[in-house]
């Protein structure tokens, strides 16, 4: 999971029901523009408003629509123990290179609920698994001693999303690791900092509509050519702030649709961009469109 990874959005029609046809469009917008791999299932793909068999149908597009390009992380988390455990166990996991678990959110459990929740995940994956820990979602940080924890007494826990904006904590990771361990940040806004200090590359939401230009960044990050990657930064960089003004993924579907790979909608309680955002958008996103 070194480089460039896209937490893909999941298209909606005008209807309410997933657009596959789209999903495949922005899959392949995505892989041709260089990616190293695919996240399906994630925060960005709208997942907890996904009924199952849609989860497992948009798992399968993807994997038919990558053909094998590119390996593929799926999302498989939540606040249940026994119920992701479950998951793991029955899920076809074919074509599929390792899972996302985000750190169980709303019921806020200690360090040690985190170390035996992940523990019992890593003991039922037939893949390898990347943690996701994101306190601003979840209600929880999940410290660097338990992530490390888990990296050194569970052999196929690979890596973690770091999404909590503390770059002590992602340092101290970083420098007591495995040697084998990634840290990947969560968030296109520190992943060269991130990268800086010793991390893997990013999982991106701009890159859905980017990316070329976000997986070429990172490439030149990961070279440790710093000057050249911010100034390929700079190029974008006003676009990140925008894709969360009104919640992820609105601001990305906004952007991917005047791409014309898929209609601008999302499912309650997510709404679409309100206009005056949606202006905001198209002015800074205009000229990656001609």
């Amino acid at each position: 999971m070194i480089g460039t990874g896209v937490a893909l959005i999941t298209p909606f029609k005008t209807d309410g029901s997933v657009d596959f046809e789209a999903l495949k469009k922005v899959v392949s917008h995505v892989v041709a523009g260089g990616v190293e791999y695919v996240v399906a299932l994630g925060t960005t793909s709208e997942t907890p408003t996904l009924r199952q068999s849609e989860r497992d149908l948009v798992v399968r597009t993807i994997v038919q629509e990558v053909a094998g390009r590119v390996p593929i992380i799926v999302g498989v988390g939540g606040n249940n123990t026994s119920e992701c455990v479950e998951t793991l166990e029955t899920s076809n996991f074919s074509g599929v290179s390792g899972i996302l678990s985000v750190v169980p959110y709303y019921n806020k459990p200690t360090q040690e609920g985190l170390f035996l929740h992940f523990s019992a995940l890593a003991e039922a994956s037939p893949v390898p698994i990347v943690l996701y820990n994101i306190p601003s979602r979840c209600g929880v940080n999940m410290t660097a001693d338990t992530t490390l924890r888990l990296a050194n007494e569970h052999f196929n826990i690979i890596a973690i999303k770091e999404a909590s904006g503390d770059m002590a904590q992602v340092k101290d990771i970083i420098d007591r690791k495995p040697e084998d361990f990634l840290v990947i940040s969560g968030d296109d806004a520190t992943a060269l900092q991130m990268i800086e200090m010793g991390g893997s590359g990013v999982i991106s939401v701009l890159g859905n509509a980017l990316p070329e230009k976000v997986s070429t960044m990172i490439r030149t990050a990961l070279k440790n050519d710093f000057s050249c990657a911010k100034r390929e930064l700079a190029e974008f960089e006003h676009l990140i702030p925008l894709l969360f003004v009104e919640g992820n993924p609105t601001g990305v579907k906004a952007m991917v649709n005047m791409l014309g790979l898929c209609e601008n909608e999302l499912r309650l309680p997510l709404v679409k961009c309100s206009e005056s955002l949606k202006n905001q958008i198209f002015a800074a996103f205009e000229p990656f469109l001609k």
